[in-house]
């Protein structure tokens, strides 16, 4: 590769690691990917096609999922690509294209899961008022705001990244996420100050407002009746494990960017490994199971599909 080609093109370097094993990497991935797509369309399906689930709580909850196919569709395929190519190259402006659709829907999770606990909070604190403030209109405010408002904060990182000098073209990881930043020269301000306007804009904010909003649901749960306090804790309890797997997403992408470069490659691998299959499936896990209407449209549906399986098989 000639030097112009080196400023046009990024190698991912790991997966010198696994090269050996690439047929059974490629066949286990590919099987996560199936079934990280099926799982979080097949919840999506069914909040489409069930009116008693057109309220806000469960549209939130189908962009999350939809979220997590965009998530995995951004990353898997060409993951898979790699397992299977003698190189393991792409594009500079590829890599920075992947950056700005990984932290763009990434970012956008924290919104959604601000809104839902929104919802939650007008439906337990105020449930009078909850028909006149949420609203088709409000719902979708919400909706809008969470994938615009990360679009573009991410988009100044992305355009200043690609005018910005390289001085090295190897990632250290499975895919383009903020460790573009160590293949800089030097890491512009612009950069740098807009780093923490994203994180305070799309993460801290978010959370505070979540934490505040949680807090004062479990108040009114906690000095009102029993079944008050149940209906808290089977909608706001799956939220909130998504949250804290999130922020653990988070945290590990936070680590990766931010460790030096003589951390153990084995570890920094795993450490990637944890963004790309832990959660997209833990979000239709939760909701498919915590969530008593969703659960039960879907045991119904594989009901059905159980059925339907033993008709054919008996023809």
């Amino acid at each position: 590769m000639d030097e112009e080609l080196n400023v046009t093109y990024v190698t991912l370097a790991w997966y010198l690691e696994v090269n050996k094993y690439r047929y059974v990497y490629f066949f286990i991935m590919f099987t996560i990917y199936i079934l990280i797509i099926c799982s979080n369309s097949a919840i999506v399906y069914l909040i489409c096609i069930h009116k008693n689930l057109h309220e806000p709580m469960y549209i939130f909850i189908a962009a999350l999922l939809l979220n997590c196919v965009l998530y995995s569709t951004i990353i898997y395929p060409k993951i898979l690509i790699d397992f299977l190519s003698e190189k393991q190259v792409m594009s500079y402006s590829s890599c920075l294209f992947q950056f700005f659709m990984f932290y763009t829907v990434g970012m956008s999770e924290f919104i959604l899961l601000a809104a839902m606990a929104y919802d939650r909070y007008v439906a337990i604190c105020k449930p009078l008022q909850y028909q006149t403030i949420m609203r088709k209109t409000t719902v979708s405010i919400f909706l809008v705001l969470a994938w615009v408002a990360p679009a573009c904060h991410i988009a100044v990182q992305a355009i200043a990244s690609a005018e910005t000098k390289l001085c090295d073209f190897n990632i250290k990881g499975i895919f383009c996420n903020n460790a573009v930043y160590t293949l800089q020269c030097a890491r512009p301000r612009l950069i740098t100050v807009f780093g923490l306007v994203l994180l305070l804009d799309l993460v801290i904010l978010p959370m505070l407002f979540i934490v505040f909003t949680y807090t004062k649901i479990f108040i009114v749960s906690y000095r009102s009746c029993k079944e008050i306090k149940k209906k808290a804790a089977e909608t706001c309890l799956p939220h909130l494990l998504v949250l804290i797997s999130l922020t653990l997403f988070f945290v590990y992408d936070i680590i990766i960017a931010r460790v030096e470069s003589d951390f153990p490659k084995t570890a920094r691998i795993i450490m990637n490994l944890q963004i790309v299959l832990y959660h997209p499936l833990f979000n239709p896990f939760i909701y498919g199971l915590k969530m008593r209407k969703i659960s039960k449209h879907l045991k119904r549906l594989l009901s059905q599909a159980k059925n339907l399986s033993c008709i054919q098989s008996e023809c």
